[in-house]
């Protein structure tokens, strides 16, 4: 064997193991993406008063929302609100719908929500993803 069919048994041995590697990287990044887009870091249920929620977004178009709890917050910098605000998303149209109802009319709500690990452009514009609501009866927000 002379050192001509030396160099191209090498240089095919070195392709072949840059082609696995790569393959190898490429099916980790789809795992990781797939990971980040179904598993939930938590879930839960925040109750509240929705103070606003708006259609958001330059291409991909999410609903973005507040929910104010009702509690007082104890504030260390003097003139700060007393709010507590929680941000969300809400990926299903019909899901902001209804929000959008108990908003109009003030009425008190609970959010069931998702946890993601982080905060997925396309789906929202936070880690929290309103999946269900569930209007609190009778309980109007004071005028």
């Amino acid at each position: 064997m002379d050192i001509r069919e030396s160099a191209a048994q090498a240089g095919r041995t070195t392709w072949k193991w840059i082609k696995r590697m790569l393959l190898i990287s490429f099916l980790l990044f789809i795992a990781w993406l797939c990971f980040m887009l179904f598993a939930n870091f938590s879930d839960g249920i925040r109750t509240g008063y929705v103070v606003k929620i708006s259609r958001k977004g330059y291409i991909f178009k999410t609903y973005e929302g507040e929910l104010n709890f009702g509690f007082p917050q104890v504030n260390t910098v003097p003139g700060s609100t007393s709010l507590n605000i929680w941000t969300f998303s809400v990926p299903d149209k019909e899901v902001a719908k209804q929000i959008e109802k108990a908003s109009e009319i003030g009425q008190k709500v609970s959010l069931y929500y998702k946890q993601k690990y982080v905060k997925l452009f396309f789906i929202g514009d936070t880690e929290y993803l309103v999946y269900k609501v569930e209007p609190s009866p009778d309980v109007l927000m004071p005028k």
